[in-house]
């Protein structure tokens, strides 16, 4: 940046595919990092104010090797776009390879700023190293794997902690297996964090955190931009299917699937036609020799709790939902639980309160920043399903205090997701950086 009116030039690093690039690439995409969009249909909006020249790296597969091109976002803001190929199933292997890739990188765009979203993939590491410029580096913090790692077992018997299918042999991915895998690639991310000069995050755990890695690092508040569909619409009790609980993801023990499962019984004798819908991948089917094939001692162990507690006919697995999916199973459940051992600051506890879902969550991480107890909805100790248990009956039973909670839910997401609030403090951090 050569003087006052020139753009700045960032490059962004992600973890994902962009969805708005993947569908000019015509390959397919993920939402799991939607809030990515939402930040990317600012910066298109705002792009004749803030004057930002973009770049773009993400992971790509083999088939699509290390690209460099110029793309279009929106009608008249164009994008220099750089995939590098990364496996993305084993995070916890660094490979040395993405340091050459990032050079070139680096070389080609020569950002004034390098903003990294997220620390969990070898690519922070090697991008981190490559640049080289800790004030002019900024990594936005969302999952951190070292806290993961320790609290990845969420309670687990140590009968199922230790025991390993013929999925998990084949694949060497146990439950222990996993754990040590998040272990590592939190020391990789502690390596990254050290090495840099600023941080963005957005809640007392993550700050907390923050300063463990590495205390010389500015702290920076940034709030989280979500996917703009979940801003239209709102939740209404009359138009939800009684009883009904969203769970947004339950493939691996930190998610909690579990301590619902435990907690249905109780629920159950009061409200014998509740009902537990789960997005995401489906861990417990078994309609196919090929799925009893790849059943992992966590997706057994939660077939168990389904089987001992009777609870077949009260649980519907959804598979992966998109975007519009997701928001129409918000709308039309009763309820929305986060049972996790372990969040930061969840997305989808975000978008549930974006539409004025009731919620229930687990008092853990960065939650009670996101979440009032009391207020926008419900906190219980973690792991406590006789917690759990009471406040979804709670909710169930006292309407009132739903309606309010939906209420203030609206309010307080709409200030924490507040596209141009948090797009505004991100041009600020950018301004500050290059002072």
């Amino acid at each position: 940046m050569s003087g006052k009116g020139e753009k700045m030039k960032v490059l962004w690093i992600c973890n994902i595919m962009i969805p708005t690039i993947a569908r000019q690439l015509g390959v397919s995409y993920s939402n799991r990092e939607g809030w990515l969009s939402g930040l990317l249909e600012r910066v298109v909006l705002e792009r004749g104010r803030n004057r930002i020249e973009l770049g773009i790296a993400f992971p790509v597969d083999e088939e699509m090797g290390d690209f460099e091109r110029n793309m279009q976002l929106g009608e008249s803001m164009s994008c220099r776009c750089y995939g590098f190929v990364e496996n993305l199933d084993t995070p916890e292997i660094y490979d040395a390879t993405l340091e050459a890739r990032f050079r070139s990188i680096l070389q080609d765009f020569e950002p004034d700023i390098v903003h990294i979203f997220g620390t969990e993939f070898p690519h922070t590491l090697a991008c981190v190293r490559m640049f080289g410029r800790p004030e002019r580096t900024l990594v936005s913090m969302q999952g951190l794997c070292g806290c993961i790692a320790e609290e990845y077992m969420a309670d687990l018997p140590m009968k199922v902690q230790r025991q390993v299918t013929l999925r998990d042999r084949i694949r060497q991915d146990s439950l222990r297996q996993q754990q040590k895998k998040f272990k590592k690639r939190g020391e990789h991310e502690k390596e990254a964090l050290g090495m840099v000069g600023h941080v963005a995050g957005r809640t007392d755990f993550d700050r907390t955190q923050a300063a463990k890695l590495n205390p010389s690092a500015e702290y920076h508040y940034l709030n989280e931009t979500l996917r703009s569909i979940f801003y239209r619409d709102r939740w209404k009790r009359t138009a939800c299917e009684p009883y009904s609980i969203f769970l947004s993801q339950g493939d691996y023990p930190l998610k909690g699937f579990h301590y619902l499962l435990q907690a249905m019984p109780r629920v159950l004798e009061q409200f014998p036609e509740a009902h537990v819908y789960v997005a995401g991948s489906n861990i417990i089917d078994t309609d196919t020799w090929q799925d009893k094939m790849k059943l992992s001692a966590y997706g057994k162990y939660l077939r168990r709790l389904i089987r001992e507690r009777q609870l077949a006919e009260h649980v519907t697995m959804l598979g992966r939902l998109s975007a519009e999916e997701m928001k129409a199973q918000f709308l039309k459940s009763h309820l929305f639980v986060m049972p996790s051992a372990l969040e930061n600051s969840p997305n989808s506890l975000g978008e549930a309160m974006l539409l004025g879902v009731p919620c229930v969550a687990a008092d853990v991480g960065g939650v009670h920043n996101l979440l009032t107890d009391g207020g926008d909805g419900m906190l219980y100790p973690a792991g406590d399903v006789e917690a759990l248990a009471d406040r979804i009956m709670e909710i169930f039973t006292k309407e009132a205090i739903v309606e309010r909670f939906s209420d203030n839910a609206r309010k307080h997401a709409r200030v924490n997701h507040d596209a141009e609030q948090n797009y505004y403090r991100l041009i600020r951090i950018y301004r500050e950086m290059l002072s």
